[in-house]
């Protein structure tokens, strides 16, 4: 073999090994990952929150029973428009009204007593007691009288001493007497004293018995005490009532509002005064507006949810909406106009911070480029895009997610860049 022979030999296993090289380290690369991207535009934003609520009366009026008895009659029907005073229903109370009278009856005889008993007791018993005491005392005076008359008759010999010792006995007597009556006058003062507390205590009692009655005769007659609608009527003629059952419901139905249940995340932007729009599954085609009243002040377990409980002021002039119906509330908080927005499923969340993947291109080729994580700051959001305050320009490429997850760094391939031809891809594979 010649040496221009073996020269060539030579540079043809040279070359063989380096293409083989090659072939060893493009056979080890990894594959270009395919993404999509979209780039920031400036549009108007509106942040709003939707969830759903429950209207409620401002001021409802709940009447319950009072005592236990039977519905006797009911003058009204539910969903009736009804005046202040106006006849709801009515109770059996004729117990209470039977009672009531002997009640009353009983009252009359203990007033009568006790204004006895505070002039001195009966008028014929008083006098009596006064009468006989006067008589004993008149007499004992006359017998003392003659006592001493007769001791000076018998000092002038004039009298005998038997007719002394005679009337000196009638006058013992007639002491006694005295001393006897005496005592049974204080006693009969004190005895009508005593019933003279014992009679007001008794009236006092009567009396509270007798308002008792009185109010509950009054409860059996069940009148509206206001104008408004009777949305709720609960008991029909006949129906057995305990005391706290409910007999109705009523208010005035143009004042009304909304409590509308938002979830924990969304309640720092909750602010008095802001736009609510209500729909009704019932009424598709019709909406209420109000605005945003009392901001929740504490979070609460409602099913699987965390919520606070936010009260909105709604317009129902046509009376459309009723009590404790479920319906849907949007609340249009805040508003942007012409911000750089960027799409929320391109913007991941991590300790309290946001972050994006911005496409770097490169000279490399077309469709060739590299991803950088980079922390943005976030304003308002609506249901698909955050407005950018920070970290990110116009211009600039953000990645999308997609099938590949996305790193700091990676090499990536573009593929598209319109969103909503990807969504609309997606739908449709």
């Amino acid at each position: 073999m010649d040496r221009r022979l073996r020269n060539r030999i030579v540079i043809f296993l040279v070359l063989a090994a380096v293409v083989a090289i090659v072939l060893v380290r493009l056979s080890g690369r990894q594959p270009i990952a395919k993404i999509s991207a979209v780039t920031p535009v400036r549009e108007n934003l509106v942040s709003s929150i939707s969830s759903n609520g429950k209207v409620e009366p401002i001021a409802p009026f709940v009447v319950r029973a009072q005592l236990n008895t039977f519905v006797e009659k009911i003058s009204v029907v539910e969903g009736q428009a009804v005046k202040k005073g106006q006849l709801l229903l009515e109770l059996n109370v004729k117990d209470a009204a039977a009672q009531l009278a002997e009640a009353r009856s009983k009252l009359l005889r203990a007033v009568d007593d006790l204004r006895a008993a505070k002039a001195g007791g009966r008028s014929d018993e008083a006098a009596k007691t006064e009468g006989q005491l006067a008589a004993a005392v008149a007499l004992r005076d006359r017998l003392q009288r003659n006592h001493d008359s007769l001791e000076r008759l018998i000092a002038q010999q004039a009298a005998t001493k038997d007719e002394l010792a005679a009337n000196d006995l009638d006058l013992a007597k007639a002491i006694a007497q005295v001393k006897q009556l005496t005592a049974a006058k204080r006693e009969f003062e004190h005895d009508v004293n005593l019933n003279a507390n014992r009679a007001t205590l008794q009236v006092e009692q009567l009396r509270s018995e007798v308002a008792a009655l009185e109010e509950k005769v009054r409860d059996g007659r069940i009148v509206a005490p206001d104008a408004g609608t009777l949305y709720s009527l609960p008991v029909k003629g006949g129906d057995y009532v305990k005391v706290g059952d409910l007999l109705a419901e009523m208010a005035d139905l143009h004042k009304i509002r909304v409590r509308a249940f938002i979830d924990e995340p969304e309640l720092g932007g909750l602010e008095p005064g802001e736009p609510v729009r209500i729909t009704w599954d019932a009424l598709p085609n019709r909406s209420w507006m109000g605005k945003t009243q009392v901001i929740p002040k504490q979070v609460v377990a409602r099913n699987a949810r965390s919520v606070g409980e936010l009260l909105c002021e709604v317009n129902n002039d046509k009376l459309e909406l009723l009590p404790n119906i479920n319906v849907s509330v949007r609340i249009n908080s805040r508003e942007r106009i012409n911000v750089l927005t960027v799409p929320r499923g391109a913007v991941e969340a991590q300790g309290g911070q946001r972050f994006v993947f911005v496409v770097l291109r490169n000279a490399l080729g077309v469709g060739k480029a590299t991803l950088e994580k980079r922390e943005i700051h976030v304003g308002i959001a609506d249901a698909t895009n955050y407005e950018v305050l920070g970290g990110l320009q116009e211009g600039e490429m953000v990645a999308l997610p997609g099938d590949v997850d996305l790193k700091d760094g990676m090499p990536v391939k573009i593929v598209n860049t319109d969103a909503r031809y990807i969504r609309g891809r997606s739908e449709s594979d």
